[in-house]
């Protein structure tokens, strides 16, 4: 039997640092990895942990030269050179080498990065852990790898992740990412329970890991939370999740119902200041639904002057405000201690500027306030609202009169039936007696018509008393003060789509009816007058608003108008109206929640392409719901009902397809079909239903 031969191992020695030299032959070309900076601070404080593989340099002759070549271990070398550039090493340093002399350079320099299996990540988190227990701070473990103290925390929070799904992990079972979102919950039986059930889940993406482990709790952004305060919350007792992986809003507070409470106990304080006010009601709540104050009259407080005191600041701060902005006017950048000042006059002109409102004692009596949550977290107060049940009721003096004192003409019926006027012969000659009512109709008849030939020909007066008339139907509640029967009808929305306050494009019109009001007089009286002072350009933009209030283009199972809504379509692409831009966003609540399957498959199918739609069409419809909201965001993907139809060679070139088409749709005639078909009995009218 004959003996295996012993393996002879390569010498090692230390070698001054001038003597050595990089090798050509080092397969590594590629940057990758930890920085050379990095690594050479790696070595200053822990100095070099592995030897480098060198070879003797040899002359032509074979002899040795005294110098070594590095292929394997480059690294490494421009680490320690760059310790000697920054003179922390000593350019004749020993370094410990292993010298070889056998076989190619590259096969050195490839067996030793081929064969260097890198460290699992959950070994690393685990060795951070361990460092952790034996009492080194985060802040001292990020500075020993030279990381930041955030990577740290992320990576200690894995390691914190119940053994269960680390075995998981080890085993390949799950991905990084999977293991990052089980963090959220720190509860080991939660992360086990969700891992158990998504073995049987179709849907195992690290979004249904984190919707499933925050299942009834709340997110820090909610503006209930925002209300009561995220420290507030935490002192009463209450645990907040976070997500140290992903941006989490401030996290998901867990305990609901704690803060419900908190909620309802908070705004109770508060309603209780304002009803200390003097208001005939209040009512309170987190949220009220979009138009609840639609019928009732608002009753508009004015605003309390500044103080001498007050003008005197404000006028001041002004005075700093423009010499800060004039002293740096060049600068590219403003100083950390400018830019902080420049903030704080601005929140101090602010404040003085949002002036308390002040009301009637009378108002007080007959008008509530509501009490809520803005969209913001804040206090929401809506004061000076007065109930129908709580309008004062006008009393007039009505005086009855006998027939003959009232009218100075009698009419009588002659022998041949004839009806003739018959002059009263008591009636005095003082001129004191009153007109007929039918004297006076007559009389008025032929004045209102003469005042439609004058405001026919005046168009702007025309517009002003149109612009009049609507103000005072939209601004003025029961307000009758114009001769002009301009009846605007604004519908009001609320209960026909949820959440319809939080739409931007909502809240931007519902500001510009708080803007008009405020500049509108309080009384109907003094509108006119009002109106008449106002430059063109307020009118114009005070009309377009409440023409814009009129629009109704909503389809209603129980009422279809095809004209109306092809009108609408008209003037949507004449606005070049685009439902993207003004921030419609598809989401379970205003459109996946409410479609079927097919219907969400179909969306993502047309935004993202096949793929995708494959990739989810397996899922259950609440996981499918939260995918394709996922999938669908940033996309510019719109349903039907919302897209704009380009113009084709104008508007009433569109009015007529979209006529036609929705007319068929309707089993209605279109504008091509036989008038005697037409069930309404109405005569052709082709021009009108293109212009509407």
């Amino acid at each position: 039997m004959t003996k295996s031969q012993k393996i002879t191992l390569s010498a090692s020695r230390d070698i001054p640092f001038n003597k050595l030299v990089l090798s050509q032959s080092n397969v590594r070309q590629i940057k990758a990895g930890v920085s050379i900076e990095e690594l050479a601070e790696d070595i200053a404080q822990r100095t070099l942990l592995a030897s480098l593989t060198v070879r003797p340099v040899l002359y032509e002759d074979g002899a040795e030269t005294g110098m070594f070549e590095i292929p394997a271990g480059g690294r490494r070398y421009r680490a320690l050179e760059l310790l000697v550039k920054q003179r922390r090493l000593n350019k004749t340093a020993p370094v410990p080498c292993i010298v070889r002399t056998e076989g190619l350079a590259e096969e050195d320099s490839l067996a030793e990065n081929i064969q260097r299996a890198p460290l699992h990540p959950l070994d690393q988190f685990r060795a951070f852990q361990a460092m952790r227990e034996k009492g080194k701070s985060e802040e001292e473990i990020a500075a020993a790898f030279f990381v930041s103290v955030g990577v740290v925390k992320q990576r200690l929070k894995l390691a914190a992740v119940s053994a269960t799904l680390l075995d998981a992990y080890a085993e390949e079972e799950m991905t990084l990412d999977q293991l990052m979102a089980f963090t959220v919950n720190p509860e080991h039986e939660r992360q086990e329970q969700v891992w158990d059930a998504l073995k049987q889940h179709y849907n195992k993406q690290p979004y249904e890991i984190r919707r499933m482990l925050t299942e009834g709790a709340v997110r820090a952004s909610d503006r209930r939370a925002q209300f009561v305060g995220l420290d507030n919350y935490v002192e009463a007792g209450g645990e907040v999740l976070r997500d140290l992986f992903q941006t989490d809003d401030g996290g998901w507070l867990q305990d609901a119902a704690l803060l419900e409470t908190m909620v309802t106990e908070k705004l109770k304080e508060d309603a209780e200041a304002i009803r200390a006010e003097g208001w005939h009601w209040i009512e309170v709540g987190a949220d009220f639904p979009y138009g609840h104050t639609y019928d009732l009259r608002r009753i508009r407080g004015e605003a309390e002057p500044m103080s001498e005191e007050e003008e005197k600041t404000y006028e001041a701060l002004k005075a700093e405000y423009d010499t800060l902005e004039d002293d740096y006017a060049e600068a590219d950048e403003l100083p950390e201690e400018i830019d902080a000042r420049l903030g704080e006059i601005e929140t101090a002109m602010e404040a003085l500027q949002t002036r308390p409102i002040r009301f009637e004692a009378e108002d007080y009596a007959i008008a509530g306030a509501f009490v809520s949550i803005d969209g913001s977290g804040g206090l929401r107060v809506e004061r000076g609202y007065v109930r129908p049940e709580d309008e004062p009721v006008e009393e007039t003096d009505e005086t009855e009169a006998e027939t003959s004192a009232d009218t100075d003409v009698a009419n009588v019926t002659d022998e041949d039936g004839a009806e003739s006027q018959e002059v009263d012969e008591d009636e005095n000659d003082d001129g004191t007696k009153p007109l007929s009512d039918r004297l006076v109709c007559e009389l008025t008849v032929h004045r209102t018509m003469a005042l439609r030939d004058a405001l026919a020909n005046d168009p702007q007066l025309a517009m002003l008393a149109c612009l009049h008339a609507m103000v005072l139907q939209l601004f003025y509640h029961y307000s009758q003060d114009s001769c002009a029967e301009i009846t605007p009808h604004s519908t009001q929305f609320g209960s026909q789509a949820p959440n319809l306050g939080d739409a931007a494009y909502v809240q931007s019109i519902d500001l510009g009816i708080e803007t008009w009001a405020g500049n509108l007089p309080k009384q109907p009286e003094d509108l006119w007058d009002a109106l008449i002072e106002w430059d063109s350009d307020s009118r114009d933009a005070l009309f377009a608003h409440c023409v814009a209030m009129t629009v109704n283009a909503v389809q209603e199972p129980h009422h279809r108008k095809p004209r109306q809504i092809a009108h609408a379509d008209v003037l949507a692409s004449t606005l070049g109206l685009d439902m993207v831009k003004a921030g419609w966003t598809p989401t379970a609540d205003n459109y996946l929640g409410r479609v079927t399957k097919a219907q969400i498959l179909a969306a993502v199918r047309d935004a993202k392409g096949d793929k995708y739609a494959d990739r989810i069409a397996g899922f259950k419809k609440p996981d499918m719901v939260e995918a394709a909201e996922e999938l669908l965001a940033g996309t510019g993907w719109l349903p039907q009902p919302l897209r704009t139809m380009p113009l084709a060679e104008g508007p009433d070139a569109l009015a007529f397809e979209i006529v036609e088409e929705t007319a068929a749709e309707d089993g209605e005639p279109g504008v091509d079909a036989d008038p005697a078909e037409d069930e309404t009995g109405d005569e052709p009218t082709e021009g009108l239903q293109a212009a509407e």
